[in-house]
């Protein structure tokens, strides 16, 4: 009987990996018509249009090609967007980056490795992105996004070898880092001299906020001094990220020297606060029972990629923690939590991310949608949402508003 259970399973996971990566090589192929695909810049952008941009000297994890994508605005406002992917931290999670197939059977699956058709969906015109919707309040600002292809929470500096599932030696380009400074110089040329600036990022990208936007506003816009910072989803606590990023990432030392405990973001945000204090306005937000997340969390410490009931509910008392934590580097750190169900997608827990989903300007909590969190924010008006999340387990319910 039990042979027969296990047969079941086998059977189903094939068939769910086989629609999965049908679905995802469909929309590959739709987003790769022309009236789809971002263009290829040349020349001067036109403005409201996203543009690709291949970086000569960029690499995605698999060593094939790299790209952004821009917009030209009609503010003089700038948005560095980093974008999120996932992240490898062994040769296992390595070894097992993100396919179609592997997201619908449930299988370990840790980071994407490249750019193909169906990542531009995850990267423009939605959430924040979004050309189109009147509700998005930062439809005009100029946009740098820094796309995600390496694992390494955009913070690598060097390669890494490992084998993979089929046994043979492969090697992974950890070249986060490189690909960032690339970026920049790119965004640089394109907007030399913001009058805002809001540094942002989602899941993986939510990290490299705060590991990376004291070099974008000091190295790279020193003179803005309207800076705001957004770190959506980034919390993942692990015993050995110091050794992951200075041994497997090779990222360089003034990245990984800071990190002295399981979380790493708390970590970076210290720092950052250290150097440049009250210069930024600082934000986080992340639901409290991050589906996604939680299943990260329960492989890097049980060795179980899967979420549940019991991962969840540590993410959440991790959240807890989290927001105490961020409030005392600075008491004006703005927060926005939700507790956002979806059925069958979100697995019994909540949402991963919001900034860069549809739900940005549609869903709210308290009232008040991120997108108008965020906005007030950028405009010096910061203040928390959805801390009564947090005075009990079960959260509260969401709704939509007719924005």
């Amino acid at each position: 009987m039990e042979d027969l259970r296990d047969r079941l399973e086998e059977r189903s996971e094939t068939l769910a990996s086989h629609v999965g990566d049908f679905v995802e090589n469909s929309l590959g192929k739709a987003v790769e018509q022309p009236i789809f695909l971002a263009p290829f810049l040349e020349g001067s952008p036109e403005p409201m249009t996203w543009y690709s941009v291949p970086l000569s000297t960029g690499c995605s994890g698999d060593g094939s090609e790299y790209h952004i994508y821009v917009k030209v605005g009609t503010l003089n406002r700038l948005c560095v967007f980093f974008s999120g992917g996932g992240v490898a931290w062994n040769e296992y999670t390595a070894a097992r980056p993100v396919t179609g197939g592997k997201m619908a059977a449930g299988l370990p699956n840790y980071y994407w490795n490249n750019l193909r058709p169906v990542t531009q969906i995850m990267n423009i015109n939605v959430g924040i992105t979004d050309l189109f919707s009147e509700t998005n309040p930062f439809r005009d600002w100029c946009f740098v996004v820094i796309t995600y292809s390496t694992g390494d929470l955009h913070v690598g500096d060097g390669e890494f070898e490992y084998e993979a599932v089929d046994g043979s030696r492969q090697t992974l380009h950890f070249h986060g880092y490189r690909n960032f400074l690339s970026a920049m110089e790119v965004g640089k040329r394109l907007f030399p001299e913001p009058e805002s600036l809001l540094i942002a990022g989602n899941s993986a990208g939510a990290f490299a906020v705060s590991a990376l936007a004291g070099e974008v506003a000091q190295g790279f816009y020193p003179n803005c001094g309207d800076v705001t910072l957004l770190s959506d989803s980034g919390q993942l606590l692990y015993k050995d990220w110091r050794r992951t990023a200075r041994d497997i990432w090779r990222s360089p030392e003034w990245i990984w020297q800071p990190v002295n405990s399981d979380n790493i973001t708390l970590c970076w945000f210290r720092e950052l606060y250290h150097t440049y204090g009250r210069r930024f306005r600082y934000l986080y937000s992340t639901s409290i029972h991050d589906y996604l997340l939680s299943a990260y969390y329960s492989d890097v410490t049980f060795k179980r990629y899967r979420t549940d009931a019991e991962v969840q509910e540590a993410f959440f008392h991790q959240t807890v923690e989290m927001v105490h934590e961020l409030k005392a580097i600075d008491p004006e750190f703005g927060i926005y939590l939700n507790d956002w169900h979806i059925p069958l997608v979100t697995k019994g827990g909540s949402v991963h991310t919001t900034v860069r989903e549809v739900y940005f300007t549609t869903l709210s909590q308290d009232g008040v949608t991120q997108a108008q969190w965020l906005a007030d924010a950028v405009a010096g008006r910061v203040y928390d949402v959805g801390l009564s999340l947090i005075d009990t387990p079960k959260g509260a319910d969401y709704h939509f508003t007719s924005t």
